[in-house]
């Protein structure tokens, strides 16, 4: 977490240092230091809103004030600007500084308050995304949003006093001088606005791009996932022998696996934990790791080698990993799983079936269907099913005739086999050099301890020596098998990850879902697939995806929704603004063409489209209405001027080119 907490730290760091830079090339230094004070202090204005929350300062606020420092410089820059390039207008620099700033922020003042209710309303919605991760990323449209109320403060109040003390005038030019990239826009805009047929030229091939980009997520260029996969240090191999294995049985087995694991060079060190449960985390309180105990059951914690010294990140090492250890697992009989630390709220397992009906045989009949169609889907690994196959036990049942014969009640008879095998302290071994004295305990040697065998040769001591065999009879019966409920209806789990070409449970349930309907069942029966809620008929036999699919649904809808509010929100914002139905679908229809630029760049860096990549498309949508306000409120100042429409528009794009460039880069 220290580290994590570090890297962070030093990514704000870089995020400042960047957009100080960059403010510098464009505007120069002393403007960039106008700039730069806005960030403290509405950092500072946000940390006060963490501590008024009770949020603590961890690794999503961090990342909420990273977020926050590439808009909150926003509305210092659209200010910023604005006072130089009025102070650089011919007659401007022989006035006051003071008039030149008073002026300058009046120009910009209601727009950047529109723009800046904008951005707040696009990022707000997102703090009422519920279920798991609601309460895990609510920190990042709060913070986001008190800071982009706190930057409009800090630049209609600080930034214009800063500018006075900063800024000088003489450095002003006598006379307002484009720069080469605003004549560049000019030199484009004016042929592209007043020809008609470069106008639809330029307008098909945005179209075309927006088309082309949409295409990448059904052509599976981006893979749509719930959150990436995290760089960590450890990982977990759970291992399943057959019901029937002896414990003994089962440490070889793990102690060969674990050799397996450990020819992997990215591998430090390996703990075998054979009968009983490793030390859990939160992953493994969810998965239910805490509750092995059975002689079949193994736990290997796999070490790896400092993050900082590898090239591969864990998930690499994991899935080579399992690739070495399917085949040596097959060997054995066993079922492993390789469980990794999630990124985000831990499940189940990645892929959960969860087969609801009223007869036990026939939801084992049909999770045996389900987990075929798990083992042949390609990217499907590590199936397991939470069925137990039947267990034959021997039970030493006391005789109680032949034990009173012989002078023994039963519970000194079943107190002595418990010894045998379990084991009973005799007393305390006490040694000056040692902290704490040392039980003894009594107990068979382990190679015998689960032998009926040896068990019945013990001899009870008293009138006369009898063996425990000839005072027991043996008797053998079915272990009963577990049984599970979810929400008091019976249910049968089978569950599996997911690794391959598309690492994302969706891909793998809308393949699944095709197979799941065409299964057969007897005549009368009918089997419901539920992809999103519950099944509540006791009746009825049914599956419902669970795990880490349900999540990213969960998640995926309400972003959904929350992104459904911002537009509705926004185009009120504008409307009452502006004062017209037509003007804000104008500036909203730029949202849908930012999608240019997000699917080709996750692509091209091999990323998944992720729950924060959702956040990051909301945000990014009310930043790029933002630019479209303050272009459009421009243009009818141009237009109230008496300037006519096609001028107005190039002036207004060439005149506010420089500010809308900084804010979005």
């Amino acid at each position: 977490a220290e580290h994590k907490s570090n890297e962070l730290l030093f990514h704000m760091l870089l995020a400042v240092i960047s957009v100080s830079i960059l403010i510098w090339l464009a505007l120069g230094r002393r403007e960039a230091a106008v700039v730069l004070i806005a960030i403290p202090v509405t950092l500072a204005l946000t940390l006060f809103v963490f501590y008024l929350y009770g949020y603590t300062l961890n690794r999503i606020t961090l990342f909420a004030l990273i977020f926050s420092i590439g808009i909150l410089v926003d509305d210092a820059i659209v200010v910023v600007e604005n006072i130089v390039r009025h102070a650089r207008m011919a007659g401007d620099g022989r006035r006051g500084l003071t008039a030149i700033a008073i002026r300058a922020v009046d120009e910009v003042g209601n727009p950047t308050i529109l723009a800046t209710l904008t951005v707040v309303a696009a990022i707000l919605p997102m703090a009422f995304v519920g279920g798991l991760m609601g309460p895990y990323m609510r920190p990042i449209p709060v913070g986001a949003s008190a800071a982009m109320v706190f930057s409009l403060a800090v630049a209609f109040i600080v930034t214009p006093w800063a500018a006075t003390r900063l800024i000088r005038p003489t450095e002003g030019h006598a006379e307002h001088r484009e720069d080469r990239l605003t004549a560049l826009y000019r030199m484009v805009m004016n042929p592209l606005i007043r020809q008609p047929r470069y106008r639809r030229f330029f307008l098909g091939g945005v179209a075309v791009l927006l088309l082309a980009a949409l295409a990448f997520v059904p052509l599976g260029w981006v893979t749509v996932k719930m959150l990436p996969f995290d760089n960590k240090s450890e990982f977990q191999v759970v291992i399943n022998m057959p019901e029937s294995t002896p414990l003994e049985e089962t440490a070889r087995v793990a102690g060969e696996l674990a050799a397996v694991v450990l020819e992997d060079p990215d591998v430090t060190t390996v703990q075998s934990y054979v009968g009983s449960s490793a030390p859990y985390n939160f992953n493994g309180l969810v998965r239910h790791y805490f509750l092995r105990r059975g002689p079949y059951q193994a736990d290997l914690q796999v070490n790896l080698v400092d993050k900082d010294e590898r090239r591969e990140q864990s998930h690499d090492v994991a899935k080579r990993v399992r690739e070495r250890l399917v085949p040596a697992a097959e060997r054995f009989g066993a079922r492993i799983q390789v469980a990794e630390v999630p990124p985000g709220p831990p499940v189940l397992q990645t892929l959960v079936a969860e087969i609801y009906g009223p007869d036990a045989a026939r939801r084992t009949q049909l999770a045996t269907e389900v987990r075929s169609i798990l083992n042949r889907t390609p990217g499907v690994v590590d199936v397991d099913w939470y069925v137990e196959a039947p267990v034959r036990k021997l039970r030493l049942e006391v005789d109680e005739e032949k034990s009173a014969a012989a002078g023994f009640a039963p519970s000194a008879v079943a107190s002595l086999v418990r010894m045998a095998g379990a084991g009973q302290t005799a007393g305390l071994a006490h040694d000056e050099r040692a902290r704490e004295d040392v039980p003894i305990v009594l107990r068979l040697p382990r190679e015998l301890r689960g032998t009926v065998d040896a068990i019945g040769r013990i001899r009870l001591a008293g009138a006369a020596s009898v063996p425990v065999g000839e005072i027991t009879r043996l008797v053998e019966e079915e272990e009963p098998a577990s049984i599970y409920h979810k929400n008091l209806l019976p249910v049968t789990y089978v569950t599996a990850d997911v690794a391959g070409a598309a690492e994302s449970p969706v891909y793998a349930i809308l393949r699944m879902n095709r197979e799941l309907a065409a299964l057969q069942l007897p005549e009368g029966y009918s089997f419901d697939v539920y992809s999103a809620r519950q099944p509540f008929d006791s009746t009825r036999y049914a599956m419902k995806w669970d795990g880490e699919w349900h999540i990213t649904y969960e998640v995926f809808r309400d972003l959904g929704l929350a992104f459904a509010a911002v537009l509705l929100l926004i185009y009120i914002l504008v409307v009452g603004w502006f004062q017209s139905f037509l003007t804000p679908v104008v500036i909203m229809a730029a949202i849908p063409f930012s999608l240019v630029g997000i699917l080709p760049a996750h692509a091209g860096m091999g990323a998944f489209f992720t729950a924060t990549s959702m956040i990051g498309f909301i945000a990014g949508a009310g930043i790029v209405v933002r630019n479209s306000i303050i272009l459009v409120d421009f243009i009818e100042l141009r237009l109230r001027d008496g300037m006519p429409l096609e001028q107005a528009v190039v002036d207004a794009g060439a005149v506010r080119f420089r500010p809308m460039a900084l804010t979005a880069a």
